[in-house]
């Protein structure tokens, strides 16, 4: 078995912190591995970073680090794997529904692929979360081009080998599964049982999700441009087609098409293209603006038992 860095976001009160290092440190005790979990403390409340500082003093191989305010989780992993230096990277969300056990099971189905997903068996959400979800899903992979999409979840291994694209990167906006979808075409997944969450409550509910899907879409692919273009196309044709009505209508009967409503709903339906398509430009040259501020993904505060890779506030 390679060497594995294990990569923990951790939002909150850290209380399943001492359960999941315990099952990691398990985990690895019974097999000839060099191992490490890197944890990522992303604006949590002072004692949980005084929780992961504890834990790496029980073992040098348990690492933390500490950002200076809330980046979100996609930045907060972006900083845990700059610092990982195993041949094999996991990434796992600290509320235990991930189980650790399985993360043999996903390092070994890395003989076939660079980047295997661990995707539930069975999962039981509201039916808004899961609607949600698809449709995120479906833009997704339409948008990225990518089949794997449906696969995505935070439960993830890949080389180690990939990490030279996260070093590249240095956008305000992160999506780890995007960056690995340009690094890799060689994706798999496999079936994992996923736990009860224990611990705190998702932050990705419908509009968290939706936004992270605005985000992912226009950050890192250009379909939304393409999206407006053909609105303005179509409905370039039907006002044509709106046009040679009206003339047809004076030609044969000699009349203009009467009424208020006709001409308001023509307008109105034009000037809502108009709208979108000047929107989604918008979110285009908010990003680009972002990007010349020089607006850092994270900023790290401290760190323990590991070397500090990125920007030190």
């Amino acid at each position: 078995m390679p060497s594995v860095s294990v990569v923990v976001p951790v939002f909150g009160d850290g209380a399943g912190l001492d359960e999941l290092s315990r099952r990691v440190v398990q985990l690895f005790a019974s097999r000839d591995v060099d191992w490490e979990l890197i944890l990522v403390n992303d604006g949590s409340p002072a004692r949980t970073w005084e929780k992961i500082v504890a834990l790496s003093r029980t073992d040098a191989r348990v690492r933390g680090l500490d950002l200076t305010r809330n980046f979100g989780q996609q930045n907060a992993l972006l900083a845990g794997i700059r610092a990982a230096s195993g041949e094999v990277v996991v990434t796992m969300d600290d509320d235990l529904q991930h189980p650790p056990e399985a993360i043999p099971q996903l390092v070994s189905a890395l003989g076939e692929a660079d980047l295997v997903y661990g995707t539930p068996t069975d999962r039981v959400r509201g039916v808004g979360r899961n609607l949600a979800a698809s449709l995120s899903k479906a833009a997704i992979a339409i948008a990225l081009g990518t089949a794997h999409a449906r696969s995505i979840g935070a439960f993830r291994a890949f080389r180690g080998s990939l990490r030279d694209v996260f070093l590249a990167y240095d956008g305000p906006y992160v999506s780890v599964d995007v960056l690995l979808s340009w690094a890799t075409t060689r994706i798999a997944s496999v079936p994992v049982r996923y736990e009860p969450r224990r611990h705190g409550r998702s932050g990705y509910r419908l509009w968290p999700l939706l936004t992270l899907t605005v985000n992912m879409v226009t950050g890192f692919s250009v379909w939304p441009l393409r999206v407006a273009s053909i609105v303005g196309l179509l409905f370039s044709a039907f006002g044509g087609l709106v046009l040679a009505f009206v003339l047809l209508r004076y030609i044969v009967s000699g009349v203009t098409v009467p009424g208020f409503a006709f001409l308001a709903s023509v307008i109105a339906i034009f000037s809502g293209a108009q709208l979108f398509s000047l929107g989604v430009m918008g979110e285009y040259l908010a990003r680009m603006y972002f990007r010349t501020m020089d607006r850092p993904p994270y900023l790290i505060r401290s760190a323990v038992n590991v070397g500090v890779q990125g920007r030190v506030a």
